[in-house]
């Protein structure tokens, strides 16, 4: 895809099929030995999907903000979260895709630097990336980046302006091309 070209924009618009998704995420934790006692939405994507999952599972929610990169910010929360590991708590992530990895590679750093027990984390997502750099333990959908070049619009994001949408996409050329 050139520098100017328009991404393709997949809009995942309808809230039944994103409910649906939850809900495959739900039942494979629950179908699965280890179960989680917090769920933790990854700021921004993950906030929504996370909402729903905790009330499906009855768990209570916590939240990272990573988006928003503001230095330590999120670092600190994530020193917090490395302690409750390191005492027992199990952990589940949930953010909205898997793309690159590095949000989810960023958050296991940050984990392991702060003395995190990494049996007690596990990682789950909407949409997962196969040639993504870091694997994940759970999610409805996978794609293959490396053939699949549209841009994914999740309900929440669809709010926004096209060109708002348009712009970040472009922010990140290497996904689309």
């Amino acid at each position: 895809m050139s520098q100017n070209a328009e991404p393709d924009l997949h809009y995942l618009e309808y809230y039944e099929d994103f409910l649906a998704k939850v809900r495959v995420l739900s039942r494979k934790v629950l179908e699965s030995e280890w179960t989680p006692d917090f769920v933790i939405g990854v700021g921004r994507g993950g906030l929504v999907p996370a909402v729903y999952i905790s009330h499906q599972l009855e768990l209570p929610m916590l939240s990272i903000d990573h988006s928003a990169k503001v230095p330590g910010f999120a670092d600190e929360l994530l020193a917090k979260v490395a302690g409750m590991t390191a005492e027992g708590k199990r952990m589940l992530f949930v953010d909205d895709i898997n793309d690159s990895g590095g949000t989810i590679e960023y958050i296991r750093g940050q984990l392991a630097g702060c003395g995190c027990n990494a049996t007690n984390l596990r990682f789950a997502v909407v949409i997962n990336n196969q040639s993504s750099k870091v694997e994940v333990d759970l999610w409805a959908d996978m794609i293959d980046r490396a053939e699949d070049k549209r841009w994914f619009v999740f309900p929440w994001e669809s709010v926004g302006t096209k060109e708002s949408i348009v712009e970040e996409a472009l922010s990140v050329p290497e996904r689309l091309s």
